[in-house]
């Protein structure tokens, strides 16, 4: 059986380090098997990625900062749980898009981060999800994402 690091390390993915929040909570919490992520905000060169889908960024870009995302909360997993392959499900995960009012395509951004899910926990990266768009995120960030993940015993 593939390890999900084995997987990573095929698609050139090295985790980051757990990255802090800036206000009054916490990065993840555990609760019985269930792990929450809080949100995390698309960043590019360590900074936010900061644009509105519809606006000055394409579906594509959008989609790439979702996927970037996704890369960010495996992170967080990884500090949360120790070890991805304890990861017994990735449950959902809730994705907001700062978009225009005209901008119809939630689903094609949020895809970035489920389709990577799928590619590296195969069929337990498989969740059900929801995908907003927002007026405005964190920092001007084009993409944020939680996530809920149940973990073994």
């Amino acid at each position: 059986m593939v390890s999900i690091y084995e997987r990573l390390d095929a698609l050139n993915i090295a985790l980051p380090k757990l990255t802090l929040p800036v206000a009054a909570f916490v990065p993840f919490l555990r609760s019985g098997n269930l792990i929450f992520l809080a949100g995390h905000i698309a960043k590019i060169d360590s900074k936010p990625w900061v644009g509105q889908l519809g606006s000055n960024l394409s579906t594509e870009q959008g989609k790439n900062a979702a996927r970037a995302v996704a890369i960010d909360l495996m992170g967080t997993l990884h500090a949360a749980v120790g070890d991805l392959n304890h990861i017994q499900r990735i449950l959902k995960l809730m994705v907001l898009v700062n978009s225009t009012p005209a901008f119809t395509e939630q689903h094609l951004v949020a895809n970035g981060a489920s389709e990577l899910f799928a590619q590296v926990f195969g069929d337990i990266g498989m969740h059900a999800r929801s995908a907003f768009g927002a007026a405005q995120l964190p920092f001007g960030s084009c993409v944020e994402i939680d996530l809920i993940a149940e973990v073994d015993a």
